[in-house]
């Protein structure tokens, strides 16, 4: 039954009572704040005070949403299952909660003609307040000569997450009952912030950067060797585990549905 959500307020409750159990975080902002601190290139058409939400997902969220997902054996092993998962949920959230209302929706993965990302999803993450956004321009006197990229660390979960998805009620608007707040500045000191950066930027793949502080929760062990496995092999390994693909109609008329904006963004946290 479709709840009846006409403010921020019961908009975001309902979204955090459906997706926050299945291992997902939400975060609400106005779109006006996105747009203040991205180039034009990287504007959402849409007025500066639309609600929009980003959709985290915490490190439960593979084994409270993903491993059943492959149980039901409803993905397809021409597209990622962690995408086809998160879509899934999302929808399905979309689809109980929301019938009549316009959402549009834009993945992490997905990209324009231009080929640059839907949306920036680290900005959206900070502006949301939802993880800071570490950047070589918070560094003071920055020690290297060639180009560093940012990350966004959860004051949490560190780097153990992933931002997956834009939420956009195209008819809403939020008033002063939103508030912007800060996302807490876990990694304070200049020394640490420098530590970050080169963790991510120079030796990412060992994974160290996400234990830039203490966690709340990191990947399970399973969890793990799934990222840590190429993405190409990532199939035969779920084959490995008993899962195999089947298709799903409910996902495929997720990914046929023109009002769905699939969506990616290389620079956020994509694992």
């Amino acid at each position: 039954m479709a709840t009846p959500c006409d403010n921020v307020e019961s908009v975001v409750r309902t979204l955090r009572e459906s997706l926050n159990s299945l291992g997902f975080e939400v975060y609400p902002f106005k779109i006006g704040w996105y747009n203040e601190v991205v180039s034009p290139a990287h504007h959402l058409m849409y007025s500066a005070d639309t609600l929009a939400v980003v959709i985290l997902s915490t490190p439960s969220m593979f084994e409270k949403t993903l491993i059943p997902f492959l149980h039901r054996g409803c993905w397809e092993s021409i597209r990622d299952p962690i995408d086809e998962c998160v879509a899934h949920s999302i929808y399905s959230c979309v689809s109980e909660h929301f019938p009549d209302q316009c959402v549009d929706i834009k993945y992490d993965y997905e990209m324009l003609p231009s080929r640059k990302p839907k949306f920036l999803a680290q900005t959206a993450a900070h502006v949301a307040g939802a993880a800071r956004y570490y950047r070589p321009s918070d560094i003071k006197d920055p020690p290297w000569g060639s180009k560093m990229f940012g990350v966004c660390i959860h004051p949490q979960f560190g780097g153990w997450f992933a931002i997956r998805a834009l939420m956009v009620w195209k008819d809403l608007e939020a008033g002063g009952e939103l508030q912007q707040v800060a996302p807490p500045d876990c990694v304070a000191s200049q020394e640490a912030r420098i530590n970050l950066l080169e963790k991510f930027n120079l030796c990412w793949k060992d994974w160290t950067y996400r234990d830039i502080i203490p966690t709340k929760e990191s990947y399970s062990p399973r969890q793990r060797e799934y990222f840590l496995t190429p993405p190409a092999q990532r199939v035969e390994l779920l084959k490995k585990w008993g899962f195999g693909p089947q298709a799903d109609a409910e996902v495929q008329n997720l990914m046929n549905k023109q009002e769905f904006h699939l969506v990616e963004d290389p620079a956020g946290p994509v694992q």
